[in-house]
Order: structure tokens, then C-alpha cells, then sequence
């Protein structure tokens, strides 16, 4: 068997990893590529960007860049570990055979963790537009409606989630071509209607760095936690007819497109609307692009983008969750019923996942002062703990791999080990800089609790079994 048909369903034996039996081949290339480019294009994006506008100003750009740099380097490394070794568990089953099954087990939850509580968040989201197009209507009765869908989308065969994926990220890809080659035309003016605005925003009202370096450090934290969901590809991968070939080439050509996306989309709205300006943050700075250059309807049609984009993220997150989950169980590291698999899909763990983030928007109306609140400051900071492991993994199976299966290295980190520890530092870098700022403190101080007591859980189990086949 060639190492480029290697059974989707399978995450390897070798170092401990188990297999997660019964995942089919569902999903195309096709499917992988707009996974790719679309799982990190949400609301994050759309919306969330308009404070780290606000804060950074026109600066805002390089905090893009730079957190970009950062999240190509880590996709990179998790490219070359997912081709040489396809896993429905991704990052988990590289770091627990790096480290140990103590690490698979940290990662592995923390991530499950962070999904499932996302998949909440996105359904109020959501749910909060339908309420503005049908005043009156409970939010909670729309979150349950997308969560039935959703639900029933992944309890379905694999090939659904991806044929949903597929046409969701294929609206969000095309709303952000749209904008940005309006707002080229409108900076170049040859958009009718409309003036070239040269540089009078990006130097003009306090200057490109308009609130210092302070200014700059919120902008890149809020930068860096938007680019979260290009994971997602990997976990997919496992279940796509031609893992390594399909892993190689969404990874290859996603970061580079997806890089564009976000720092072309800040350069265009910071060069044609004012930093300052109250709808950057109360519209979104899409909407407030478009109100500002007379597009007619801006507002509703960025509402559908967004709309679009949060159940997409839904969507992805359920999927997500329940393969983490059922690889997990797979290998040992967690209940066995939600490990089971029928018709390919691990039906028990897209429950498991399902019912967990409807629980989280329960708990947002029932204890949204204390309880939501601890949700929201635990994941805070959980995505980087897992670029921290895919780094940290990356540098010990190169070198493995290197040694006992160089073939297998169909992408390879560049620079290697340099890059590797420079992503590393730069992860260093932004947990000390959430440490000094007060709004991502107790994020940080939250998630760090929950990894270390992960970890302590993972260490226990590790040892109970050595113990047990000694």
C-alpha cells in the first residue's frame, strides 16, 4: 500500500498512537481545500476585528502580519506532521507520540473543550441576527433549531458535513474576494461614487501607531485569537480518500490565501475609513467599509456573511469535537461510548459534543455572571496552548522522522529547527503579553489552570497503565 492511500481511519500504532475504527473516506479534495480557507474566516473576523481596529489603529495591520507569520509557521509544522502520519486526532495523536499519552490527553481535551464551548458562542451569535430579522423570537429556540441541524449534519455521513462546508466557506471566500476588489477599486479610485482617500487615514488622527505600542499589543492578541479553526483541515484530512496528498495540498495553499484574506481586508478598511470611527466597532468594520462608500444594503448583506459564517463554524466545531473526542477514546483517554463508530461516523461523540456546547448557552441565560463568565475566560487561551504542543511535538518527530521514515516527510517545515523556535518564542512572547494586560490576564491565569490540571489527569493515567502492563 503506498503511503499516499493510507486508510483515513487509521491513526498509527507506532509510539502509542491507536486506530479510530470504522471513519470512512468521505471527503474530496475539493472539500479539504474550502475546509482549509474557510474554517478560520468567522466572526472573528467579520466582527470581532473592529476592536483590534479601535485599539491598534492603522497599526492594526502589522499585528495582523505578525500573528499571521506566527500561524503559517504552526500550520506548517502541523502540515508536515499530519502528511507524514494522518490522524483523526491531528495534533493529539503527534503530541502524545512525541511526549506521551499524557500529552495527547491535555491537548486533546483542551481542544474538545474550546470546540464545544465555541459551538455555543456561534449559535447565540447566529441566533441574535435571526432575532433581529424576527423580533420576538427566543434566542435560545434558534439555538436549539441550528443545533438539531448541525447535529443531524454530523450524524449523517461524513461526505454532508463536508458538502455543507464546501458551499459555507465557498460564500465567505467569495464575500471577501468581493470586498476586497471593492475597496481596491475605491483606493484607487475607479470605484463610481467615490474618492481615493490616498494616506489621509492611515497617518492623519494621531498617525499609523495612534495609541503607541500599548496599542499595537491589543491589536496583535486580538489578531492572533482570530486566525483559531485552520486545525480543523488536519482532523479532515483523516477522512479524506488521499490523507498525506489531500493534508499536503490544502495545508500548502490555504496559508498563504488565508494570510491575504485577513491582512489585505485590514489594509483596505484602516486605509478608507478612520481608525475612530464609532461603526468600525458598532457595525463591524466590513459593514462600516461598505456604509462608507454608499454600498446600498451593506448592512444586511455583511448580516447573511456573518450569518453564513457562525453556522459554518458550528458546523465545523460539532465535526471537529467529535472526531478529537473519538480519537481520544480510541487510544484510551476517555469513556468508550463515545467512541463508537456506525456508518463511519463516531455517532456518540457528535452527541456528546452537541449536547455539551447547548449546555453552555443554557448556562449563558441561567448563570451568565458567573458560570458563562469562567467558560469564556478558560478557552481564552487554549489555542495557544495548542500551537505550543503542534511546536513543541514538531521538533521531536522531525527528528524521528528524519531517522526512521524520511520518505514520509512529503511537507517539510522550512528553515528547520530555526523557524520552529522562533514560533516558540513568539508563543512566549504572547503569553507574556496577555499576562500584562489586564482584560487577557485571568484568560490566561484560567487556561493555564485548566492545561495543568489536564496534564496532572493525563500524567496519572500514564502511569496507572505502565503500572498495569508491567
Amino acid at each position: 500500500m503506498s503511503r499516499t492511500t493510507v486508510p483515513a481511519s487509521v491513526d498509527r500504532k507506532d509510539d502509542g498512537a491507536a486506530p479510530a475504527e470504522g471513519l470512512s473516506h468521505g471527503l474530496k479534495q475539493r472539500h479539504l481545500s474550502m475546509i482549509a480557507l474557510g474554517g478560520v474566516i468567522g466572526a472573528g473576523l467579520f466582527v470581532g476585528s473592529g476592536a483590534g481596529i479601535a485599539a491598534a489603529g492603522p497599526s492594526i495591520v502589522i499585528a495582523y502580519s505578525l500573528s499571521g507569520i506566527l500561524v503559517m509557521l504552526v500550520m506548517r509544522m502541523l502540515g508536515e506532521m499530519s502528511a507524514a502520519n494522518p490522524a483523526s486526532g491531528s495534533f493529539s495523536v503527534h503530541a502524545e507520540r512525541a511526549f506521551g499519552s499524557w500529552a495527547g490527553f491535555t491537548s486533546g481535551w483542551a481542544f474538545w473543550f474550546l470546540l464545544c464551548v465555541a459551538v455555543g458562542l456561534e449559535g447565540i451569535g447566529a441566533a441574535k441576527i435571526m432575532t433581529g430579522w424576527f423580533p420576538g423570537s427566543p434566542e435560545w429556540a434558534w439555538v436549539a433549531l441550528f443545533m438539531v441541524v448541525f447535529c443531524a449534519t454530523n450524524l449523517a455521513a461524513v461526505k454532508n458535513f463536508g458538502e455543507f462546508e464546501f458551499w459555507f466557506a465557498a460564500l465567505k471566500v467569495g464575500a471577501i474576494v468581493l470586498f476586497l476588489g471593492i475597496g481596491v477599486l475605491a483606493i484607487t479610485g475607479l470605484l463610481p461614487g467615490a474618492d481615493a482617500p490616498g494616506t489621509a487615514n492611515l497617518t492623519g488622527d494621531g498617525g499609523f501607531f495612534p495609541h503607541g505600542s500599548e496599542g499595537l499589543i491589543v491589536g496583535l492578541l486580538a489578531s492572533v485569537f482570530a486566525y483559531g479553526g485552520l486545525e480543523t483541515v488536519t482532523i479532515a484530512a483523516a477522512e479524506s480518500e488521499h490523507p498525506v496528498q489531500g493534508v499536503a495540498k490544502a495545508v500548502r495553499t490555504a496559508m498563504w490565501r488565508i494570510a491575504l484574506f485577513y491582512i489585505g481586508s485590514m489594509a483596505v478598511i484602516v486605509t478608507l475609513v478612520p481608525w475612530d470611527d464609532p461603526a468600525v466597532v458598532e457595525k463591524g468594520p466590513y459593514v462600516a467599509t461598505l456604509d462608507h462608500l454608499g454600498i446600498p444594503g451593506a448592512g444586511q448583506i455583511m448580516n447573511v456573511v456573518v450569518l453564513v459564517a457562525l453556522l459554518s463554524a458550528m458546523n465545523a466545531n460539532i465535526y471537529g469535537a467529535s472526531r478529537m473526542a473519538g480519537s481520544l477514546v480510541a487510544r484510551g483517554q476517555g469513556p468508550k461510548a463515545l467512541g463508537r463508530t456506525s456508518g463511519g461516523v463516531p455517532r456518540p461523540a457528535v452527541l456528546a459534543s452537541s449536547v455539551f456546547g447547548f449546555g453552555c448557552v443554557l448556562l449563558s441565560y441561567w448563570r451568565p455572571d458567573d458560570i458563562f463568565v469562567w467558560l469564556l475566560n478558560t478557552i481564552g487561551a487554549i489555542i495557544l496552548v495548542v500551537w505550543f504542543f503542534i511546536a513543541a511535538s514538531q521538533l521531536v518527530l522531525r527528528r524521528r522522522t528524519e531517522r526512521e521514515a524520511p520518505e514520509k516527510l512529503v511537507v517539510r517545515m522550512w528553515a528547520f529547527p530555526f523557524l520552529t523556535w522562533v514560533a516558540l518564542a513568539g508563543m512566549a512572547v504572547v503569553f507574556v503579553l496577555m499576562a500584562r494586560e489586564e482584560d487577557t490576564r485571568t484568560q490566561l491565569y484560567w487556561t493555564g489552570g485548566l492545561t495543568l490540571l489536564l496534564a496532572a489527569v493525563g500524567l496519572v493515567r500514564q502511569k496507572a497503565a505502565r503500572s498495569r502492563t508491567s
